[in-house]
């Protein structure tokens, strides 16, 4: 086990919710931290060399007391190993129950993984086919249209989405089940404007929030780490705001831009070479130097546990937008606080991709198909109420956003608790 323990973070999340709505029941508390069933599964799969390579899948069903379980599937190999992952995606699963909650759309929190890194270890077409279908059979019993909707996550794509639904379709007497899976192709069902979902999403929360904060976008300073579809999206969005971008990360390195770039012009470098370092009139920099550039927007939109205690003491930004899961550790909020920057935490920051996969699921469920405009703008009218109560009942019990979207999330999954009661 690694250092970090993200399952432990999502539940001391939970717990300060608790201790701030007076929760001391002890059997609530563990309800609401606890999955309510973790599968583990063994996929075997024929290789192109002819041999049998096991792999090992997860999914997580947290909470499922708003709605069926949602939450993405991803291929990686986190460092801290197969049992590193089982925790992850514990944690992920349970965020994925307050994200839901706190945009109060009528689902609950599930994840999925394979350990595998297909970036890395180049799995052929086949290869990926063989390994995504055989999680899909494995994890068939368990996810449904009105049971586990999966979708999405990291290196996983449409055509992944569109398999399971297909193997799910044909397991189940090939009756046509697009509203299994979201993150599908439109060809397939998908909706329009997921493809920019979590990082427009982002973009809104930060502009809720810059009226907060009395921000001006224009000519606001913007930070991105990560350059996959949250950070540019989320990028783009703030630029046609009239922010300036003027640093960037991704998996390779980071880089300065002093006076600034266009977003379309760097992933255009990164297209060209495959990174974003070397970007024409840039400067390579660490991670922590990314991360302490001083700037107005800062927008963690990598891997879990980037800000710890010694970056939030030299964070010079007045805004934390986390396009990421899971960014920033606990150890760093008080820090935050303290310094009186304002983080947008995930589990609202993010809300904008589960937040289309609701949409998504509802067409496929009803068989009609909204315009981008229209979609676009119920997924702004439910990110910017999420936003809202948040900061409500942040004044209220005057505390940081994080958890205040925790005791909001939590008060509105104990209320459906409550009414359903416990049975059998």
């Amino acid at each position: 086990m690694v250092k970090h323990d993200p399952f432990a973070n999502a539940t001391k999340q939970v717990n300060d919710a608790c201790d701030i709505l007076g929760i001391s029941d002890k059997g609530i508390r563990e309800y609401l931290a606890m999955p309510n069933k973790m599968l583990r599964v063994k996929i075997p799969v024929k290789m192109d060399n002819g041999k049998i390579r096991i792999f090992t899948g997860f999914r997580s069903q947290h909470n499922n007391d708003r709605g069926p379980y949602k939450g993405g599937i991803r291929y990686f190999n986190p460092e801290g190993g197969v049992e590193y992952m089982e925790r992850e995606v514990m944690a992920l699963s349970s965020w994925m129950t307050w994200k839901c909650a706190i945009v109060d759309i009528p689902l609950g929190g599930g994840k999925g993984a394979i350990y595998v890194n297909p970036k890395t270890e180049k799995l052929s077409d086949g290869e990926m086919e063989r390994l995504t279908r055989g999680f899909a059979y494995k994890i068939s019993e368990i996810i449904g249209p009105e049971k586990d909707i999966p979708a999405p996550d990291v290196y996983t794509t449409g055509r992944e989405m569109t398999q399971i639904m297909d193997t799910f379709s044909k397991l189940n007497g090939n009756k046509y089940s697009p509203g299994v899976i979201t993150g599908k192709p439109i060809s397939m069902g998908g909706s329009l404007a997921r493809n920019v979902a979590t990082g427009l999403g982002a973009a809104y929360t930060i502009r809720e929030a810059a009226k907060t904060l009395k921000i001006k976008l224009k000519g606001a300073k913007v930070v991105l780490q990560g350059f996959g579809n949250a950070s540019t999206f989320a990028g783009e969005s703030l630029e046609k705001m009239g922010s300036i971008v003027i640093a960037v990360s991704d998996s390779k390195g980071s880089i300065s831009i002093p006076k600034g770039a266009k977003v379309s012009k760097i992933l255009e470098h990164k297209q060209k070479t495959g990174s974003v370092v070397g970007f024409p009139g840039s400067k390579k920099i660490s991670t922590e130097e990314l991360l302490t550039t001083k700037c107005d927007i800062l927008v963690p939109g990598a891997l879990e546990n980037q800000i710890d205690a010694k970056i939030a003491e030299k964070l010079q930004c007045k805004l934390i937008a986390e396009a990421a899961n899971g960014p920033t550790l606990p150890e760093a909020d008080p820090i935050i606080y303290k310094k009186k920057i304002m983080v947008i935490p995930d589990i609202l920051a993010n809300s904008g991709g589960v937040c289309i996969s609701y949409l998504e699921w509802v067409q496929n469920n009803m068989g009609y198909y909204w315009t981008f405009d229209e979609v676009a703008s119920k997924m702004e009218a439910n990110i910017t109420k999420g936003f809202k109560d948040a900061l409500a009942v942040s004044k209220k019990h005057k505390v940081d956003m994080r958890k205040a979207t925790m005791v909001l999330a939590v008060e509105r999954v104990l209320e459906a608790f409550n009414q359903k009661g416990i049975w059998p």
